[in-house]
């Protein structure tokens, strides 16, 4: 198989260095962290700047744990204006890359595939790595940082390790030179993919370093991690089959949609099915927006203590797959009296569309001998129901029409509506 060159490109701090733009300020120079100042000190900062990195304030840090005495901008996250960044910085790559092969792995992180395109440009991967970040910095402000590899795992570790030791935040790797600085690294969890998890695991038979889990005998690491053993071992040598046209080509055996939420403070039992029904209720309109039905649905509760409390779970079944919100409320409703425990406040919910397909209209759908034409005209009036409130809010936005539900004081979906990945879309 024909070597290839990937680049990984990750934009540095890249909300905070957007609202740093945004005000007319060096992201390399200014102390600013983006966190919901509506929210608790407890909250998590969303990014700090790189001149807040060098003080040893860690990225993910909370509000109280950045020194008393340092004097610092508090910017609101305004995740649509980030998007809009990200959809700016994109455009700068398909002018030089084709879609195909782009893959964006994150709101600030994409591979890109520069084997079929280095000879046509007279460059070097570098020089085409350059030349991309130089761009990114004078028509959008944001700095940048690369890795480059001959896979995309030797890419990613480029960018994750090297990269930001080097004066111009580039970090080459090939096999040869992945196992002659890196073999002997730590610690582990710096690598792509190995979680806390995965290095206690290996840490408790004396497993430390990359070198030594490529000496180790394979058939223990696959006794410890069953079939993601093999991702490590190939890992551990600097090995990465998969490729971005074969994620292009990629197809799910089984597709489900899902949504979560982590209340603001404990909710009770009433409070909680609430959410539980306000949630449902934007996943039926998902579904019908989307034009897809559901077999089933998956309800996860986290109790307040999650710590020594298991959450609660379980799934219900439908007859036939759909997406009516008159079949799917009730059986979620009824879902959550039976498992979860009345005494115990509920912080977190997730809820799960399984085995979700495209919507057959009914000359081919199949039926039932249990199947009646007064079910099925119900079913219809709700479905054009539920299109027509899509149909408002998409033309006048997604609280133009709500239900009396969502005016109760533990309702969250008015707030939701303007939020984008659960925080402020700062619209």
């Amino acid at each position: 198989m024909k070597n290839r060159t990937y680049i990984c490109i990750d934009l540095k701090s890249f909300y905070a260095s957007v609202e740093c733009v945004e005000r007319g300020l060096d992201p390399m120079s200014t102390h600013l962290v983006v966190a919901d100042p509506e929210r608790s000190e407890k909250t998590i900062c969303l990014a700090i700047t790189p001149s807040m990195k060098k003080l040893g304030i860690k990225n993910r840090c909370r509000i109280f744990e950045i020194p008393k005495h340092l004097d610092y901008i508090i910017a609101s996250p305004r995740m649509q204006k980030y998007i809009d960044y990200s959809a700016e910085i994109y455009a700068i790559y398909l002018r030089y890359v084709s879609k195909d092969d782009i893959h964006i792995y994150s709101i600030d992180e994409a591979f890109l595939d520069l084997t079929e395109y280095l000879k046509t440009y007279h460059m070097t991967a570098k020089e085409m790595a350059l030349m991309l970040m130089d761009k990114i910095l004078e028509e959008v402000g944001v700095r940048a940082t690369c890795g480059i590899g001959t896979n995309l795992y030797l890419a990613k570790i480029a960018l994750d390790i090297t990269a930001k030791h080097a004066p111009d935040f580039i970090g080459i790797l090939d096999e040869e030179a992945y196992r002659k600085l890196l073999w002997d690294y730590k610690p582990l969890q710096d690598f792509w993919r190995i979680g806390k998890g995965t290095a206690k695991t290996l840490e408790r038979y004396g497993i430390t370093t990359m070198r030594q889990i490529a000496e180790m005998d394979e058939a223990f690491l696959y006794r410890l991690f069953g079939i993601d053993a093999e991702l490590l071992i190939n890992h551990a040598w600097g090995l990465e089959p998969v490729t971005i046209k074969d994620i292009k080509a990629y197809k799910p055996k089984s597709n489900c949609i899902s949504s979560g939420q982590v209340l603001m403070r404990d909710y009770n039992f009433d409070e909680g099915k609430l959410i539980v029904r306000e949630m449902m209720d934007l996943l039926c309109l998902d579904l019908v927006d989307k034009g897809l039905i559901t077999a089933s649905v998956t309800v996860q509760i986290g109790y307040s203590n999650a710590l020594h409390t298991p959450p609660a779970k379980g799934t219900i079944k439908f007859d036939r797959a759909t997406s009516a919100d008159r079949i799917i409320l009730p059986a979620v409703t009824s879902l959550y009296n039976r498992i979860v425990d009345q005494n115990k406040p509920v912080r977190r919910i997730n809820i799960t569309c399984n085995h979700v397909t495209a919507y057959m209209p009914d000359d081919f759908s199949q039926m039932s001998l249990f199947d009646n034409s007064f079910e099925d005209k119900s079913n219809a009036r709700n479905n054009k129901v539920q299109k027509a409130v899509l149909s408002i809010k998409k033309k006048y936005g997604k609280n133009s029409i709500l239900k009396g539900m969502n005016y109760s004081d533990a309702a969250t979906t008015r707030d939701r509506n303007r939020q984008i990945g659960g925080h402020k879309s700062g619209e």
